[in-house]
């Protein structure tokens, strides 16, 4: 048996194993140390390459990026400024029509840029803005969907867990992939803008409960109106925070690992000013950016492991003489990767659909021509939509399990975040019919 066909019947036992349960860092190992060991019959070897994959991931400076900008992420939540973000969205919005639903959007987009986590935002938007939508009329569907939507804005607005991820696998500049995602990110949240615009204009009843409801009706109770001063309390910790961390990025005044630190600290300076840290939350913090960070790294471990397994079975090299030889072209080629990582996406989490396709992907896509960048870019965005479709889609089932409303069905949410699932598809096509569009 050759060991192109190893690497391949290897491949399909991890999507077993991935798919029986067991953890994908756990899975990747097992099957990489397995890989090596059958493919050069020597155990020893196999040993010493694992061995040499922990070693180099855990001495990388690089791997200091994720657990400053998780540090940042979770000090940030703690001190209510998403809240804050939508409040004063809501006061500029709110006498649009559909303006909450923007509202929603736009402090999603503000607080991806200092979050960088899809389910961060999804949970704390769901509690601010989801009861606020439906109280001036909204649907339910339509606010749930609209919250599950916009949170993937986490996840390609920099700086985001996600773009270092696949920094790293496809061995590509961090600051590079976060100044890529700026205009993708732009370009997303002007979608969900437009398509929140003209459904309610051209189609209300899919957006409010009855006819004739808009969110500039008459309610029993209406929230304070936030006047200039309060807007601007609210809103200077987020602008410092942004200021901070994408100005230094962007100008090149700071490295990302050095961003991640001032950025942490500048959120730690916010947390205490609101006085939102005791002892009780300033433990829960660091625990779970911990538990964050070490599984992240574990999970970069094995994939550096897989990868060189992949290597040595040669399965890069086979494929993409295969992609190549079968007339599919980069386009083709192109075309059949985004259906695969869709595919997976019903099945997967982000974070593994990465880990298992890009060490394949990443240098068949280089030897087709395609800039890594660019490909980054329209693998996140793919990856991405599988937060929002069934049966997976883990931004709806956190919006669901963070609502907690009965009368809101699953199903209902899957809908109502259906419409963002198709402004993602046209984004995507855009970058990758016009690669101009990231400035990385």
């Amino acid at each position: 048996m050759s060991s192109i066909t190893i690497g391949l019947i290897l491949i399909g036992v991890l999507f077993a194993l991935v798919l029986l349960g067991m953890r994908i860092a756990v899975a990747l190992m097992v099957v990489a140390f397995a890989g090596v060991w059958i493919i050069r019959g020597n155990f020893d070897l196999a040993m010493r390459l694992m061995s040499i994959t922990a070693y180099n991931g855990v001495a990388s400076y690089l791997f200091a990026t994720i657990p400053l900008f998780v540090l940042m992420g979770n000090l940030v939540s703690i001190s209510n400024v998403g809240k804050d973000t939508f409040d004063v969205a809501e006061t500029l919005l709110r006498r649009l029509l559909g303006g909450l639903g923007i509202a929603t959007v736009a402090a999603n987009t503000v607080f991806a840029a200092v979050t960088g986590v899809s389910i961060a935002s999804a949970a704390v938007f769901t509690k601010v803005a989801v009861p606020e939508m439906t109280r001036h009329g909204y649907k339910p569907s339509f606010s749930a969907g609209t919250v599950a939507g916009s949170s993937v804005l986490g996840m390609l607005i920099p700086p985001s867990l996600l773009l270092i991820i696949y920094g790293v696998l496809a061995e590509q500049s961090i600051g590079r992939m976060f100044i890529a995602g700026l205009v993708p990110g732009a370009l997303l949240a002007g979608g969900f803008v437009l398509w929140i615009l003209l459904v309610a204009k051209f189609a209300p009843r899919l957006v409010f409960a009855a006819p004739g409801a808009t969110d500039t009706a008459e309610e029993p109770v209406q929230p304070p109106q936030l006047n200039g001063i309060d807007i601007l309390k609210k809103i200077v910790p987020i602008v410092l925070l942004v200021t901070f961390v994408l100005g230094g990025l962007y100008s090149g005044f700071f490295t990302p690992t050095e961003a991640g630190g001032i950025g942490a600290f500048a959120a730690l300076i916010v947390a205490l000013c609101r006085r939102s840290l005791d002892l009780r939350r300033s433990w829960a913090v660091l625990s779970q950016t911990g538990a964050i960070s070490v599984g992240i790294l574990a999970l970069l471990m094995a994939a550096g492991f897989y990868s060189q397994m992949l290597a040595v079975a040669g399965i890069p090299a086979a494929i993409g003489n295969f992609v190549t030889g079968s007339g599919f072209g980069p386009v083709g080629f192109l075309i059949v990767y985004v259906l695969l990582v869709l595919l997976l996406g019903m099945i997967l989490d982000s974070s593994s659909i990465l880990l298992i396709v890009v060490p394949i992907a990443a240098p068949i896509a280089q030897t087709l021509g395609y800039d890594l960048i660019q490909f980054g870019i329209i693998t996140v965005i793919a990856v991405e939509v599988g937060l929002l479709t069934p049966p997976f889609g883990i931004s709806i089932f956190t919006v669901h399990s963070t609502l907690a409303d009965r009368s809101v069905s699953l199903e209902s949410i899957f809908v109502g975040a259906l419409p963002y699932v198709g402004v993602m598809l046209g984004v995507l096509i855009l970058i990758a019919a016009f690669p101009a569009l990231i400035i990385g």
